[in-house]
């Protein structure tokens, strides 16, 4: 319904009177400098900017006149009457109580690590996913500047306004200051800036006001605000995640463009703000506390100069290389000066490592979320694409689940299909088991209250040749974002390799009170990384006492549906005539000394039986290995490796014989007649690819042999 008899207001209108008010302090001009000019009192226009009461219709032509507008500006209110103020940078001052601050405490939660931002990027925008019938769609861009285009953009960016704060910065004798000085000495050296651009699609968008509670404050203005639309859903609940795209940028500095799902100032697309985290330092004698801000002067007294959000226009963000497909609303953050900080290669290699490592990143935590079935969408759609000025360098890459985690996609999608078997009868059946969770009561629960029993999922299927890990038990819940993975105890000597998946809470994809309670209480026991379930400060101080105990039972009760399912396949005929499944699983693969592969029926390899340990305060993996050894008339001598992540070797420091063995060097020596034995053993960090803390760790097993070195 129009106002005021104006013509019809769309619906991207501004309300009119935040609008009034934004072109009074744009024009520096109070409420009563107006009123007079429009002879009115004061108190009329304060009404109007309040929204207590609308100017009449010959009103509304004089306050165009007041503005030097015309009547459709101030009856449309999708743009401004009164001009911008230019983009320009903002330093918050240092505290006035001698107070500072070296770098961004919630960044050191994180490596510069492409692996560990893909990861918490996108679990940011699978909990901010808008339309629920539709997957979010996430891509990577990684983008290399030289020449005239990496001139054209420190031009936008205003680099030579910024020189002076950074050689301030990088002279401050702490982490960040060292990290920023190595940046500008790569930048100087090389010629050439690695930009990454992080786009999600289908996503709420950076919404809310500039310095109140919302979307846009807790990303842009503050730390540790974890802001979800559906806390209860949400894989993050620390508000540590996006500070990985602040740490991943060797300049500290991260630009934005958003296209919002709820109007802002009458507005959607082009919501663009930039962040540079420095530390605190001085410059000319003034102090700074290091946070700064690009975008338009703020006229609000309150936050006078204050650079706040401004609406772009389609050149500024293609200049910024921020410009978004469509407009679906969902938000566009670029790292400046992106690096990995486990790279080693640089060029187009080191550039094909990068792309490779998203890709790698993105189906190791994200398959589950972007499997789905004919009738079922999945929740997100990931990809990643490299250029360097503007050319493609390497061509998109669709993240495929079904291509690089085919077994797990198959498991889970049965069971979204509702496709799974009780009992494995071919090599592709997907087998179901429920785990049940006891979820204590809350501390803030009544008396009487009891606990609630959730029945988790566990899928189980054979693994495929192709897979690179396997035969363990890959933890979820919530988006479906990988929690753990781990390798159940006590399976036997054994095990034909297989898959298998534990969905709990909302990735059951199931409602209902005992899937609320269980989805909380897991959150509640995972650290900032999300990467395990264990006793936290959280768990203790919000449930009753035995929380510690039902996680424990939960992941026991994980390993007896495991060992249930592998011993109802090792039962069959034992005349050699039973199930193809059944006889395959007696087909044991043995590498031979000349690299070929041998199939041995009956005989066995010895294998990793149980492995458990933790980081210690070194930052090494402290392993403790059984191992499981077949009969045979000879010695065995084997070759203990460690990898992290999909198979990364590492050094060992130290390894030390437990029981039923010894060494030689690296080998371990098993006497025949020997069932089992163990050892132990701690990673040189030395070698380390990434940080113990941020990988899983498995051990492998090869036949040691003469002459042949060691990897």
């Amino acid at each position: 319904m129009a106002r005021w008899g104006a013509p019809p207001v769309t619906n991207e209108s501004e309300e009119f009177g935040p609008w009034l008010g934004r072109q009074l302090r744009r024009r520096d001009m109070t409420q009563s400098e107006l009123a007079t000019m429009l002879d009115v009192t004061r108190a009329a226009v304060s009404a109007w900017i309040t929204g207590r009461a609308q100017p009449r219709p010959e009103t509304v032509r004089r306050i165009a006149d007041a503005f030097d507008t015309d009547l459709a500006t101030v009856y449309g209110r999708t743009s401004d009457a009164v001009a911008a103020r230019p983009v320009t940078w903002y330093h918050r001052p240092a505290h006035a109580d001698g107070g500072r601050e070296f770098g961004n405490a919630a960044a050191f939660a994180f490596e510069a690590d492409l692996g560990v931002l893909a990861r918490e990027a996108t679990q940011n925008s699978l909990d901010e996913r808008y339309d629920p019938t539709r997957p979010v769609r996430v891509r990577y861009i990684l983008h290399e500047l030289t020449g005239e285009h990496l001139r054209s953009f420190l031009d936008v960016v205003q680099w030579e306004s910024l020189k002076a704060h950074y050689a301030a910065a990088a002279t401050t004798d702490q982490k960040v200051g060292r990290a920023l000085a190595g940046g500008l000495r790569e930048l100087e050296a090389s010629g050439s800036l690695l930009l990454l651009r992080v786009d999600d699609h289908n996503a709420n968008g950076l919404t809310g006001p500039e310095y109140d509670d919302g979307r846009f404050a807790a990303v842009v203005r503050r730390q540790l605000d974890s802001h979800k639309g559906d806390n209860r859903r949400a894989g993050g609940s620390y508000g540590l995640g996006k500070a990985t795209l602040w740490a991943t940028s060797r300049l500290g500095l991260v630009l934005v463009n958003s296209t919002l799902s709820v109007p802002h100032e009458g507005r959607t697309a082009r919501r663009l703000i930039g962040r540079l985290d420095l530390p605190w330092h001085q410059v000319d004698g003034e102090a700074f506390a290091g946070p700064a801000w690009f975008g338009e002067p703020d006229s609000d007294r309150a936050f006078e100069n204050v650079s706040r959000s401004w609406w772009g226009s389609e050149q500024e963000t293609a200049n910024l290389y921020l410009e978004r497909e469509g407009e679906e609303p969902g938000t566009s953050f670029l790292v400046v000066g992106a690096h990995d900080a486990a790279a080693v290669a640089v060029g187009d290699e080191g550039l094909q490592a990068m792309h490779n490592k998203l890709c790698d990143s993105l189906a190791e935590n994200f398959w589950a979320a972007m499997t789905g079935t004919d009738t079922l969408p999945p929740l997100l759609e990931a990809s990643v694409r490299t250029l360097r000025n503007g050319t493609e360098l390497i061509p998109e890459t669709r993240v495929s689940p079904e291509q690089r985690r085919p077994a797990l996609a198959r498991a889970l999608r049965a069971y979204l299909a509702g496709e799974t078997v009780t009992q494995l009868s071919g090599r592709t059946d997907v087998v179901e088991r429920a785990v049940t969770l006891t979820v204590p009561p809350l501390r803030t629960d009544g008396k009487g209250t009891t606990s609630v029993a959730h029945d988790a999922v566990l899928l189980f299927t054979p693994a495929d040749d192709g897979d690179r890990t396997h035969s363990q038990v890959v933890s979820m819940r919530g988006n479906r974002m990988t929690i753990a993975s781990r390798r159940p105890r006590d399976l036997g000597l054994v095990v034909e390799p297989y898959q298998a998946v534990l969905l709990a809470g909302f990735a059951t994809a199931r409602d209902g009170e005992d899937v609320v309670r269980a989805e909380a209480f897991l959150r509640a026991s995972e650290p900032p990384e999300h990467n395990r379930w264990e006793w936290t400060d959280e768990l203790s101080a919000t449930y009753v006492r035995g929380a510690k105990k039902r996680l424990d039972e939960f992941r026991v009760a994980s390993d007896d549906a495991v060992r249930a399912i592998v011993g109802a396949r090792a039962v069959g005929p034992t005349d050699g005539a039973g199930p193809a499944l059944l006889r395959n699983l007696l087909k044991l693969t043995v590498p031979s000394g000349g690299g070929r592969t041998v199939t041995h029926r009956g005989r066995g390899y010895p294998a990793v039986d149980d492995l458990d340990g933790e980081v210690d305060a070194t930052g090494a993996w402290s392993l403790r290995v059984r191992i499981a050894v077949p009969q045979q008339d000879d010695p065995w001598r084997l070759l203990p490796i460690a990898c992290f992540g999909s198979g990364s070797p590492v050094r060992w420091a130290e390894l030390t014989a437990t029981e039923n063995c010894s060494f030689a060097g690296d080998v371990i020596v098993v006497a025949p007649g020997v069932r089992y034995a163990m050892f132990s053993g701690v990673t040189d960090v030395d070698s380390h690819p990434v940080d113990a803390v941020r990988t899983n760790v498995t051990v492998i097993l090869r036949k040691a042999v003469e002459g042949v070195a060691r990897p």
